[in-house]
């Protein structure tokens, strides 16, 4: 198992000079072939608000075409030169652009994007990365801009016992294989102390059968669990967490658990996550 395709989103109207450096050693680590899309929405008005004139949709059409041809630009010259393998895809849709990028995960094995911002409002730029995560059935890594692009030395598995983080881990056997150090940690009730000392034993077990030395680790559950496994994240030092993402309604599947919501917005680490 590997990464044959990897897919980097690049966002619109900025740099994406880290979520690139992270695709580029995936791609030199495991022979990937790397997917750059990039899209946006014009702008979206209801018609019963009055119209919008023709000479403003057709600025902002022009601008999301410029914004997308330098992202592209910027996709190529970052590899220039380097022994990858890549192709570049861009639209203007009236779709969500979370729409887009998980159509077009059709054809990767995983998705880089970068963390997420904390404007919400900016839907024409900006993904959403709950609806990517719900919609694209493909892992996604979600680069800060401060993490070192290199390093994948050293992994914490947020376990809990559940089908998402199941299929967390198991899509994260290629990455798992090239840390150093791993530590799988699931964070229980007082009650449920011995049960999750029998599930670790299960998960380091069949992380061995893989070749993969991990440390399991059991904390007493706090108010917060999700700011309590980024601390504990944030103690080892390590580059990557890996968990599953949990959808709470059939009806509101971008509606994920205070862990998942967490790790979008933090900054010390990258996280890889799977529904």
């Amino acid at each position: 198992m590997t990464y044959a395709t990897v897919m980097v989103h690049l966002k619109l109207g900025r740099s994406n000079a880290q979520v690139l450096r992270i695709a580029g050693a995936f791609s030199e680590r495991f022979g990937s072939r790397l997917i750059g899309v990039a899209a946006a929405q014009p702008i979206q008005f209801n018609i019963n608000e009055g119209c919008l004139g023709g000479d403003l949709i057709a600025q902002d059409r022009e601008a999301i075409v410029e914004e997308c041809k330098r992202a592209e630009q910027e996709f190529h010259t970052a590899y220039e030169g380097r022994q990858i393998t890549s192709e570049w895809r861009s639209t203007t849709m009236c779709s969500t652009i979370a729409a887009y990028v998980a159509r077009q995960a059709r054809s990767a094995d995983l998705i880089v994007t970068a963390m997420a911002t904390k404007n919400t409002f900016d839907t024409q730029r900006q993904v959403r990365i709950a609806d990517l995560l719900m919609q694209a059935g493909r892992p996604l890594l979600i680069v800060p801009d401060s993490v070192d692009a290199h390093c994948f030395s050293s992994i914490l598995i947020g376990w809990k016992d559940t089908s998402e983080t199941r299929r967390a881990i198991m899509d994260a056997l290629p990455l798992l294989k090239l840390a150093k150090h791993i530590s799988v940690v699931e964070i229980a009730e007082e009650g449920e102390i011995n049960t999750a000392h029998a599930n670790l034993d299960d998960v380091c077990a069949w992380l061995k059968r893989h070749d993969i030395d991990a440390i399991p680790i059991i904390s007493e559950s706090r108010a917060d669990d999700a700011k309590h496994l980024q601390l504990l994240a944030q103690e080892q030092s390590v580059d990557v967490i890996v968990t599953g993402a949990y959808g709470h309604s059939r009806l509101h599947e971008w509606s994920l658990g205070g862990m998942a919501k967490t790790l979008f917005l933090q900054e010390n680490f990258m996280s890889f996550l799977s529904h």
